[in-house]
């Protein structure tokens, strides 16, 4: 275990030196955990931040207000474009992603793939939690290549790790976790759009479930070969603790995914434009982080 710790601190150190600045894609998965640890412990200069969708469960939204508190470390988190939600909405109605592929996709994008693209503005490197094991379709990823779509080097420093090795990891150094996983939740995303699991299910069943496996591709990171999706947010597979806790070793079949990573623009489904420039950052400060806050980026603050 040590080893591969101390690999993946080698490589974002690479990464800072090389591709400075960097930020880390925080999804509050249980890879991303690991990340969150490895990085605050080793000082490393990697902005976090997250996307708050405005549909993300309690367990996500609680854990996202103790990593700051816990780390110490600033931790900014953006929100959709309001305006784009408010067109999407009054065009589909509250819960129209359950109505079509399309409109789910455009959902996606509209809550995730462009708030991504503001995080992603000005820098020059991001870190994922992605692994090789979660999908047959990540078999081919590197652990460094350049993110065509996005513009900046993207960096994976837990690709060889096995969904045991996160779980030990998370055990072994008491690092906080979604409590979903805990309910088998091994895959996270928005609230409506994600179920439980039973044992034995894929891992990623619980995505969008009403759809094709074919269709089930959101853009977060999808590849230029394979125009298959990663999924921002929904990289952790499952306590070891629990009943389910092999479900990782699972392969998915289908493009259970958003938008948030495509290596091609053209495979993400946008629905409703907008460049969706950031602007007010509003910033908080806790007792227990002096000098670190929680920062809230975007142009107006979506109501879930």
């Amino acid at each position: 275990m040590q080893q591969k710790i101390d690999r993946v601190v080698a490589v974002l150190q690479q990464a800072v030196r090389d591709f400075s600045p960097v930020c880390f894609a925080n999804s509050l998965g249980a890879e991303d955990m690991v990340l969150t640890d490895i990085i605050a412990k080793n000082r490393l200069d990697i902005a976090m931040f997250s996307l708050d969708t405005g549909r993300l469960p309690k367990e996500t939204y609680d854990l996202m207000q103790e990593v700051p508190e816990r780390y110490g470390v600033p931790f900014t988190v953006y929100f959709p474009d309001s305006t784009l939600v408010q067109e999407y909405v009054a065009q589909h109605g509250i819960n129209g992603f359950y109505d079509s592929v399309e409109n789910r996709k455009g959902c996606c994008y509209v809550r995730k793939v462009e708030p991504l693209r503001r995080a992603l503005s000005g820098k020059k490197a991001w870190v994922t939690g992605m692994r090789r094991d979660q999908a047959v379709t990540r078999g081919t990823l590197e652990v460094s290549s350049f993110d065509a779509d996005n513009g900046l080097q993207k960096f994976n420093p837990l690709l060889d790790w096995s969904n045991k090795e996160v779980w030990a990891y998370i055990r072994e150094y008491d690092v906080p976790y979604n409590k979903l996983h805990d309910q088998f939740y091994p895959s996270l995303g928005c609230a409506p759009c994600t179920r439980s699991i039973t044992p034995g299910e894929d891992i990623r069943a619980g995505r969008w479930w009403w759809e094709n496996p074919e269709h089930k591709e959101c853009g977060l990171h999808v590849s230029p070969a394979s125009a298959v999706a990663h999924g921002f947010g929904v990289s952790a597979q499952g306590n070891v603790g629990s009943a389910a806790q092999d479900v990782g070793r699972n392969r998915i079949t289908g493009h259970k995914e958003r938008g948030l990573h495509a290596g091609n623009i053209r495979e993400a489904a946008h629905g409703t434009g907008g460049d969706g420039n950031g602007d007010d950052v509003v910033q908080s400060s806790h007792e227990r982080v002096p000098g670190n806050a929680i920062q809230f980026e975007s142009k107006q603050k979506v109501p879930a």
